[in-house]
């Protein structure tokens, strides 16, 4: 920006002129004003005021929109007035540029209502008048002190200029005063208020009809909303009927629409100053739509961050569809069904739902037509176009593809809202709702099939029962880690050996997941194959411990076998092997509980092992109580459930079968914390139930 102030010109009679330089920008008729205000009050001309600072505004608004050059503002000020001239550098002919106020937002539509502002010049300067340069053209007006005589001076950039618009203009009763149009240009909405619009439309309204000398005034706004075009201003009376109004449209984007109605005589001013106010009034009206829009983008955002979160923390299939139509219903929609595509790529209702209840039955009957022209056929485009398919009555709405990882699932069927259709806004939302529940479908779908699969290798790695014995009770639990599509490594087993005894073992894998169950699945077979060909168990366990490390999975593995046999008087000879297992719990019939055995070496770790033999007699009624390290470190905040912890809970279970000291021990290790296992649990339980009645008897009443 450059500024150069000197002495009058010729003709100036020792007043002051000012030339300022501005850019082609928003701030520019600001900058213009201040620069005539220094003036006016340093020639002492404020009666001027109003006038001038009106018509530089015009002048300036409508080169920076129109020329979109630089401006040089010229002011000249005289004893009887001054003169004020807007050049800019802009080439073409004087047609070319129309004087006149514009919005400066770049969101309301151009109006192409030309001649509203050479009308406010032409009406408020003495004389005015357009000027071609060599670099461009400029506009000009003249203010002179009324009763002051016009031929004692005046100039238009130092040379004195005849008027090109004419003798000065009659006065116009009809025609607005200067402080009229500056409290008309100036009023703004509250910007502290919850809506503002209603108060500054009524104020615009008002302003506008006393200006124009209407009896009354309606300023109608539909803001897209289903609510249809409301009232937003009205003034004075309601017009007769058969009375021809002035209509001026509002100038809005949609979904926004509306119009300002006048009750007003015909006149030169009336529909300029009517446009006017429009413009005023939709410059902000667009404002209020921007900031609405981004508001209800920010809910749509939310609304999708909640509805992600939702979908994501539902793993089953059903529910996950379940839960899709509860979402977008009413929120979006009037009523929404979500079909799955099966293995034959036949569509099928999975879940619906309706704001009204009491139409659900009557939407699933619609659902289910068949027919060229029914909701299932277009359902059925919509899944093999993989695009957005409108859907007809009865139920209008439409249907977006469920499509996740390049896989067509299914369509989600959409109604539309009870009073307006969906705006692009929301169809974007519910095209992405829908990205978004095909890919939480696939994922519920991938983790049903990983859980099946857990489930049916878990399965494949424990007995399916456990065998009757003659005087021997087995009885064993088991409980999979919380994630249950993940394979745990706790395993056990009973084995008859060829001897005539039965092998009891129970073991752990370190770590989970396949390769986990890999390594169960290779120590549970080895055992088998080298206890079936009659090794001794401490030769099992080597032989065992040498697989493990030539395979080199990284993995160990801690093991119990326990060799029984029947001997005499009814008691059971075990031979108890440990290899870095913990020692398993001796349930005595007469009560009191204590570990046994001595711990060994775990598989897998080194090239040679060793796993003390510890010979064990159980009496009748006597249980053997093994057990996994996930009943142990069963955690509850930092505490351990733990070995003692163990040992008390099974003392009071003397004398039960071996069933319920099983389940017992289970429940005890589940209730000690609500949170779900970290680690597999698993008890196996052997008893001696010899013939004693005296012994078996409390059993069987315990057992009850």
């Amino acid at each position: 920006m450059s500024a150069e102030a000197g002495p009058a010109t010729a003709g100036a009679r020792d007043g002051a002129v000012r030339r300022v330089r501005l850019p082609a920008d928003r701030r520019t008729p600001a900058a213009a004003r201040a620069v005539v205000r220094s003036v006016l009050t340093e020639s002492h001309l404020d009666e001027l005021a109003n006038e001038a600072l009106l018509l530089t505004t015009e002048l300036t608004t409508n080169a920076v929109e129109h020329a979109r050059t630089e401006l040089d503002i010229e002011v000249v000020a005289d004893e009887i007035g001054l003169t004020v001239t807007v050049s800019d550098f802009a080439p073409g002919s004087g047609d070319e540029l129309t004087v006149g106020t514009r919005n400066d937002s770049t969101e309301i539509n151009e109006i192409s209502e030309r001649g509203r502002g050479l009308l406010l010049v032409d009406h408020f300067a003495s004389r005015w008048g357009t000027t071609y340069l060599p670099t461009g053209k400029g506009v000009w007006f003249r203010l002179d002190r009324p009763g002051a005589d016009p031929t004692a001076g005046g100039t238009v950039g130092g040379e004195s200029t005849p008027s090109s618009a004419g003798p000065p203009a009659t006065t116009d009763r009809s025609a607005p005063s200067a402080s009229a149009m500056s409290e008309l240009m100036q009023t703004a909405p509250d910007l502290y208020a919850d809506d503002p619009l209603p108060d500054f439309a009524t104020s615009l309204l008002s302003r506008v009809a006393e200006m124009v000398g209407a009896a009354g005034g309606t300023i109608r706004l539909d803001r897209g909303d289903g609510q249809g075009r409301q009232v937003l201003a009205r003034f004075g009376r309601a017009p007769r009927p058969g009375t021809e109004l002035l209509r001026v449209p509002l100038t809005v984007h949609r979904p926004y629409a509306g119009e300002l109605e006048l009750d007003a005589a015909p006149s030169a001013y009336a529909r300029p100053l009517a446009v006017l106010t429009a413009e005023r009034l939709s410059l902000h009206l667009e404002n209020d739509r921007l900031r609405r829009a981004d508001v209800r983008r920010q809910v749509w955002l939310t609304f999708l961050a909640e509805a992600s979160e939702l979908l994501a923390q539902s793993l089953d299939v059903e529910l996950t569809m379940a839960l899709i139509p509860q979402l977008v219903v009413p929120r979006l929609g009037q009523w929404c069904a979500v079909h799955t595509t099966d293995e034959w790529g036949r569509l099928r209702l999975a879940a619906a739902s309706h704001a009204d209840e009491s139409v659900l039955p009557q939407l699933h009957k619609v659902l289910a037509e068949t027919g060229p022209d029914s909701i299932q056929a277009r359902l059925r485009e919509a899944s093999r176009s993989a695009a957005q398919i409108p859907l007809g009555g009865p139920m209008e709405g439409f249907a977006v593809p469920l499509i996740a990882r390049g896989q067509r699932l299914g369509t989600l069927a959409v109604g539309r809202h009870q009073r307006h259709r969906h705006d692009p806004d929301e169809v974007s939302v519910l095209e992405d709702v829908a990205r978004r529940a095909a890919l939480a479908i696939e994922n519920a779908r991938i983790h049903a099939e990983r859980r099946r699969v857990a489930q049916t290798l878990q399965q494949s790695l424990l007995p399916p029962v456990l065998p009757l014995v003659d005087g021997i009770g087995f009885a064993a639990e088991y409980v999979p880690t919380g994630d249950d599509a993940e394979v745990g490594g706790d395993f056990y087993d009973v084995v008859p050996l060829p001897d005539g005894r039965w092998l009891v073992v129970i073991g752990d894998v370190s770590g989970k997941g396949v390769q986990a169950a890999a390594v169960t699945g290779l120590v549970r077979d080895v055992i088998r194959v080298l206890v079936g060909d009659g090794k001794p168990l401490p030769e099992a366990l080597a032989r065992l411990n040498e697989t493990l490390v030539e395979r080199g999975s990284g993995r160990y593995c801690t093991l119990a076998l326990a060799a029984v046999r029947p001997g005499e008087d009814d008691k059971l000879d075990v031979s108890l092997h440990l290899a870095g297992h913990d020692r398993p719990v001796l349930l005595a019939a007469a009560g009191g509980a204590g570990f046994v055995g001595t711990g060994g070496t775990a598989l897998g770790l080194l090239d040679t092992i060793t796993s003390p033999t510890a010979e064990i007699t159980l009496a009748p009624g006597d249980s053997l109580v093994f057990y996994t390290d996930g009943v142990t470190e069963r955690r509850r905040g930092r505490e351990l459930f733990g070995t003692d912890r163990l040992r008390d809970a099974a003392a009071p279970l003397a004398g039960y079968s071996a069933d319920v000291v099983a389940a017992r021990l289970r429940a005890a290790a589940i209730n000690f914390s609500v949170e779900p296992p970290r680690d597999d649990i698993a008890i196996l339980v052997l008893r001696n139930d010899s013939t004693d009645r005296r012994t078996r008897a409390p059993d069987a009443r315990h057992a009850r």
